[in-house]
């Protein structure tokens, strides 16, 4: 028995955000019912970094942007997904995900409540938001889709998002369903934008 684990294949994705996407809608909920999901997470931006932080499900879960191709798609690669306390190695990494430097802690591990208020809150290019989501997902063509109602600190917005491994599919789809009419916003640019940081 292998106990290799799981290739992880980036995935290419579109997103936008907005109150409503008329027409683009109707077309991906006449693709059937979607299934909601409902989480309730903690991104973290900062100011010197494109990367996805975010703490789901008590674990701190990071995403590298990898590439952004010709149709404005980016390719997202999932690099840490881990448990709190968070070690000083793993500390080290979200850190250089944030691209800042932290102050050296006398602790050898970290707390949900200590990183928060101690890294986090303590850190003036970081900034956390509270994001609700009610999502919505089905599938078109191959690709995931979603729809989602979501609020950043409490205050209500959508998105709308397309993803796969192949970027050919995913473009193909956002053009199917009329979404490329609108501008191609991850989550990090958006919750900046949000907090008035700088997007980059």
């Amino acid at each position: 028995m292998s106990n290799a684990a799981p290739v992880i294949i980036p995935r290419w994705e579109y997103r936008t955000f907005g109150e409503s996407f008329g027409e683009a809608e109707e077309r991906i909920r006449s693709h059937g019912e979607a299934k909601a999901r409902s989480s309730a997470e903690t991104y973290i931006v900062s100011s010197e970094s494109p990367n996805n932080t975010k703490i789901r499900d008590g674990l701190m879960d990071i995403k590298k942007l990898e590439n952004v191709n010709g149709d404005t798609l980016e390719q997202w690669n999932p690099v840490l997904k881990s448990g709190f306390p968070l070690t000083m190695d793993v500390l080290a990494q979200v850190a250089a995900a944030w691209g800042v430097e932290l102050p050296a802690r006398a602790r050898e591990a970290c707390s949900l409540d200590e990183f928060l208020a101690e890294v986090v809150g303590a850190h003036p290019k970081l900034r956390a938001i509270a994001v609700a989501k009610e999502r919505f997902g089905l599938t078109v063509d191959g690709c995931i889709v979603e729809l989602a109602n979501l609020t950043f600190d409490g205050t209500p917005i959508r998105t709308a998002a397309v993803e796969h491994e192949d970027p050919a599919l995913v473009i193909a789809t956002v053009r199917k369903l009329g979404l490329d009419r609108f501008p191609n916003t991850n989550y990090i640019k958006a919750l900046k934008r949000f907090a008035g940081l700088p997007v980059g």
